[in-house]
């Protein structure tokens, strides 16, 4: 046993011996091997001349590289897509150039898409390998080779932190560079372009969610000012770095961009939530949206956490996707809540997260089936940006709507506290109104009771005083019998226009008509009156009752005095303008030039109807017309 044992560590031990050999072996290279880049035109795949090796172990360093196994390029399964068990390994690029020209040469080298970091080694015989350069800037390394010169190149590639990464070296001569930047670039210049238009519309819409938050500062202005900004810097970047590479490109590509679409949907659910105050109107929306939020957060921190201190890739990627369909399914779910409500807002915002979901499915059906990207209308990123334009327009859409809306109801709240001021001031009009008509009907019924009631009696002893000295008569008890009954006469009229149960046109109507007819009764002049049979029911205060009157009776007065008439007609008519009273009598008619100089009658009628914003005319007309027009503007 003790004989086996010493046999088979013999044995293993000269099995490493031959496969170290071996793996130094590849090292001394044929010539066919070697690329003369003093042949080379414009730009060479050189992917039959290099050999590869993975470091899957972790064992490589400079100074033992040579002693690993490389294999030829075009033997490795992956050279188009590196396995993503393979993505957190270094690779080993080894090639072999010759400058078969008189003078020095330089080409550029590109080894394929995407790597954090590239370094590069020469290889000297006899010596450990010494550093030569660094391509992680910009992906490419200058490499000059003196004339006569051959030398074996070592690339050392990390690779970016995603399942896109390809493999495929190439040789580019310094005067083709330019050219060969710019064919690259064509290829996506349509996407490029559009990419650029798209960050600019999302420009402008940070700059105006800022004069929103300005005039109206919301919460809600401020999370989607973040999850614009972060929809911004990623069309942005996507369309700068669509055909670069290089250090930030890659960062951009391996961690960048899923940090901002995470953090940009969480904004956007806290957006969301305030937006629509999904706490009071969707409360089951609303937890759900909070859980999300926390939850993805907390998958990010796993995720940078993953990403930048370990090598788990696999568990990268497996975050990376766990949190892409929590956010497509909270956007379903968010779509089925709102078209179930059937309310504008939420429908609106729904409405662009559908959009946005069914052209996010669009461009993941390219990925997954490897669709050519030839044109605008095949690259998956053009439908992601079309989804998200959707979602912008939908977003100002239900901002347009609820910004009208809250226009809408702060009105109805200003017309109402509007109303409602108003309301009071018209309590209180009334209330004062109601004191002072009150206080009218308690003044009226004192000069009722005490001034008519003593009135009356100063003009009956006045009579009984003219009876008993019948045969001596006594003008002065004729004078306080007639100012008597005229005063008592006036107070009447006093009485009647403060009381409240008068304000009526009916009850002026049949005030004025009684007194017209009693006024005229054993005076020998005929008088008419003509009422219309449906009068209006209109409330007249106590002042246009009793200037009406007051003018009525001057002219009656001066009728009975100075006309000569033997007939007078007294008629309110209804016509356009409102309420016509005409008196209109067959005398002498008005001698409009001989009125006395310091007569006021005429001024005081005029001035009575001015009072309460009605018209006064008096004119010849087969005898004297009186007009009072406009009498409703009054009322």
């Amino acid at each position: 046993m003790i004989i086996n044992y010493l046999m088979l560590k013999k044995h293993s031990f000269l099995v490493v011996f031959i496969l170290l050999r071996f793996s130094g072996f590849t090292q001394t290279l044929p010539d066919s091997n070697f690329i003369d880049i003093a042949s080379i035109n414009d730009s060479i795949n050189i992917t039959k001349n290099t050999f590869l090796f993975f470091d899957s172990n972790n064992v490589a360093n400079p100074n033992n590289i040579t002693q690993q196994q490389f294999v030829p390029l075009t033997s490795f399964s992956y050279k188009k897509h590196i396995s993503r068990a393979l993505v957190s390994k270094n690779a080993y690029l080894q090639i072999a150039l010759a400058n078969s020209g008189s003078k020095s040469d330089t080409v550029f080298f590109f080894p394929g898409s995407m790597f954090d970091k590239i370094d590069f080694y020469e290889h000297n015989p006899g010596t450990v390998l010494k550093y030569n350069g660094d391509g992680t800037e910009t992906g490419f390394c200058t490499l000059i080779v003196a004339p006569g010169e051959r030398k074996i190149i070592i690339v050392k590639l990390t690779f970016c932190r995603q399942e896109y990464n390809y493999l495929r070296p190439q040789l580019i001569q310094p005067h083709y560079f330019k050219t060969y930047i710019a064919v690259s670039r064509t290829k996506t210049e349509d996407m490029r372009d559009f990419g650029l238009l798209l960050s600019g519309i999302l420009l402008m819409m940070i700059v105006f969610i800022i004069v929103n938050y300005v005039l109206t500062p919301k919460k809600e202005f401020l999370y989607y000012l973040g999850y614009a900004v972060c929809m911004f810097l990623l069309v942005l970047f996507f369309a700068q770095l669509g055909v670069t590479w290089g250090g930030f490109t890659s960062f951009f590509i391996g961690y960048l961009d899923l940090f901002l679409l995470i953090t940009g949907n969480v904004f956007y659910l806290a957006f969301t939530r305030y937006f629509l105050n999904t706490a009071t109107n969707y409360k089951i929306l609303d937890n759900t949206f909070k859980a999300a939020e926390l939850f993805l957060l907390f998958l990010l921190v796993v995720f940078t956490v993953v990403h930048y201190f370990t090598q788990w890739f696999l568990v990268e990627y497996i975050l990376e996707n766990l949190m892409k369909i929590i956010v497509l399914s909270i956007g379903i779910l968010f779509i089925v809540i709102a078209f179930k409500q059937k309310q504008r807002l939420i429908i609106y915002l729904a409405a662009g997260s559908a959009f946005a979901i069914l052209f996010s499915l669009i461009s993941l059906g390219i990925i997954l089936f490897k669709i050519s990207t030839m044109g605008i209308l095949s690259n998956a990123l053009f439908y992601y940006d079309i989804g998200l334009v959707f979602a912008l327009s939908f977003f100002l859409l239900g901002l347009t709507y609820k910004n009208r809306k809250e226009i809408i109801e702060r009105t109805k709240e200003q017309e109402a506290l509007k109303l409602d001021v108003e309301k009071k001031v018209l309590e209180n009009q009334i209330a004062i109104i109601q004191a002072q008509q009150e206080e009218r009907n308690r003044i009226s019924a004192d000069m009722h009771d005490d001034l008519g009631a003593g009135m009356t009696t100063i003009r009956l002893y006045s009579e009984l005083a003219k009876g008993k000295l019948a045969d001596t008569p006594m003008p002065e008890i004729e004078k306080i019998s007639s100012s008597a009954n005229e005063l008592l006469n006036k107070m009447n009229a006093i009485i009647w226009s403060m009381s409240s149960s008068n304000d009526s046109l009916g009850n002026m109507v049949a005030y004025v008509r009684s007194y017209s007819l009693e006024y005229f009764e054993n005076t020998g002049i005929n008088c008419k009156i003509t009422i219309p049979e449906n009068l209006p029911n209109i409330v007249i205060g106590g002042e246009v009752r009793r200037n009406v009157f007051l003018v009525v009776k001057e002219a009656l007065n001066n009728v009975l005095k100075h006309s000569k008439a033997t007939e007078v007609a007294i008629t309110l008519e209804l016509v356009p303008g409102g309420l016509k009273l005409l008196i209109h009598d067959n005398g002498v008619g008005i001698d409009l030039e001989k009125l006395r100089q310091f007569g006021n009658g005429l001024k005081n009628m005029k001035k009575r109807m001015e009072d309460i914003d009605a018209e006064f005319f008096i004119e010849n007309n087969n005898g004297t017309l009186v007009t009072l027009f406009g009498l409703n503007s009054a009322l």
